[in-house]
């Protein structure tokens, strides 16, 4: 049996300047380590944890609820400010990004950016068969008996459709919420975006209230678009947002 390195999170220190940098639904902070080396360099500290459930067997994935997950970034944010981080910008990819969104409302954040992040529960068909497919993958890379894989598919595939009702909930609540972000936000959306309806991004974009607001389209990019083609001038494009942020602690 292959053995799966997890993940781990990380922590790139820098300035004083601090960004949270949150993975997707399936994906772990692997998915955000490349912008956080490439801030890095560039003086920010960089924090990428990742979420209950996230980077080990899939049957744990399914035990985890969008709860955990808040829990998780909430921790994640607690962490920089107890090291001492009194200016700290969130970047979140997909679930990330919608959690992004929601650090937009619940804590003092210098700025966000959300990319690729759903708006809507329209595409809960595609997250579904895409989260599937993970769990079947990470299982045939473990190169596990077929029989098995089958058995342990099954039961994930019984409880799949529960997190991703979850799931939905979380959308739907951030959504209803949007209203009460109004930190400066740079709005990522891939066009070719495969997973979530793109719409999404316009949504986010006239129904948050910050007053410094950018919607920025990447036209060759698909939904993991930190690790797509456009991903150098992404990193470009997240780091000048960052600088033309107000750094001061009020």
């Amino acid at each position: 049996m292959a053995k799966i390195r997890p993940p781990r999170p990380f922590l790139f220190e820098g300035g004083k300047r601090a960004v949270l940098l949150l993975h997707g639904f399936t994906g772990n902070s692997a998915d955000v380590r490349q912008i956080g080396r490439f801030l890095n360099k560039r003086g920010y500290t960089c924090y990428g944890p990742h979420y209950s459930g996230h980077g080990v067997p899939p049957e744990e994935l399914v035990k985890t609820t969008p709860d955990d997950w808040w829990w998780d970034v909430q921790e994640a944010y607690q962490f920089l400010e107890n090291s001492g981080f009194r200016e700290i910008a969130v970047c979140g990819l997909s679930i990330g990004g919608v959690f992004s969104l929601k650090c937009g409302y619940t804590f003092p954040v210098r700025g966000i950016v959300p990319m690729c992040a759903p708006a809507d529960t329209s595409n809960e068909s595609r997250l579904y068969a895409g989260a599937i497919g993970y769990a079947r993958n990470y299982k045939m890379y473990q190169e596990e008996p077929r029989s098995q894989i089958d058995t342990e598919m099954a039961a994930v595939s019984e409880k799949m459709p529960e997190l991703l009702s979850a799931i939905g909930v979380l959308i739907r609540e951030v959504r209803s919420n949007l209203h009460r972000v109004t930190a400066p936000a740079f709005i990522v959306q891939a066009a070719l975006d495969e997973m979530i309806n793109p719409d999404s991004a316009d949504i986010i974009y006239h129904e948050i209230q910050s007053k410094i607001r950018q919607l920025k389209w990447y036209g060759q990019s698909t939904h993991v678009i930190t690790l797509g083609t456009e991903k150098a001038q992404l990193h470009e494009d997240i780091y000048a947002f960052l600088e033309s942020l107000d750094w001061s602690v009020s």
